[in-house]
């Protein structure tokens, strides 16, 4: 009985390599949404450059930048928190450590990085909405969509991270 349970633990111990896929998938979609992000960048810079005019409606492309980094970025972080809480610490044998805002000691940790990360893609988005939007009553019923989730996601983080005893 004590040889399988250590054969059981072992397979176990050995089984979390297969987080390597999400890494790597969540590292690669960062990558593709970085470089979207400067396509989009390039194609609304020759844009704005050659119909500079009116001015209003071209705010929306760096906006869309803007999103598409964010969405790289929680990609990544997502990447480096997999990779931390399955695997080591990035960068703690004598080279740089990880900033302490990214560095994850476990799940919660995750999730409260990864939904702070929606809350501002989320913001970023509705603000390029209400550039683009004509209609007043669109943007209200959006806006009153976003606060019911962003205030979802704050109380989920601020009551449903961590066990009771951790406060």
């Amino acid at each position: 009985m004590r040889g399988m349970r250590r054969l059981f633990e072992l397979v176990l111990t050995q089984s979390r390599a297969v987080v390597a896929i999400p890494i790597t998938v969540l590292v690669l979609a960062a990558i593709g949404a970085f470089v979207y992000g400067a396509a989009v960048f390039i194609n609304g810079i020759t844009e704005v450059v050659s119909h500079p005019f009116p001015v209003g409606n071209k705010i929306g492309i760096f906006l869309l930048d803007i999103d598409l980094f964010l969405i790289g970025a929680t990609l990544l972080i997502a990447a480096i928190g997999f990779y931390e809480l399955f695997f080591e610490r990035i960068g703690h044998e004598g080279g740089r450590r990880m900033p302490q805002w990214l560095q994850m000691h476990d799940l919660n940790d995750l999730k409260v990085r990864v939904i702070s990360m929606i809350v501002l893609i989320v913001a970023v988005s509705f603000v390029e909405t209400v550039v683009d939007q004509v209609s007043g009553t669109e943007v209200l019923e959006l806006g009153a969509g976003i606060a019911l989730v962003v205030a979802a996601l704050t109380v989920f983080i601020r009551f449903g991270g961590r066990p009771r005893n951790e406060g």
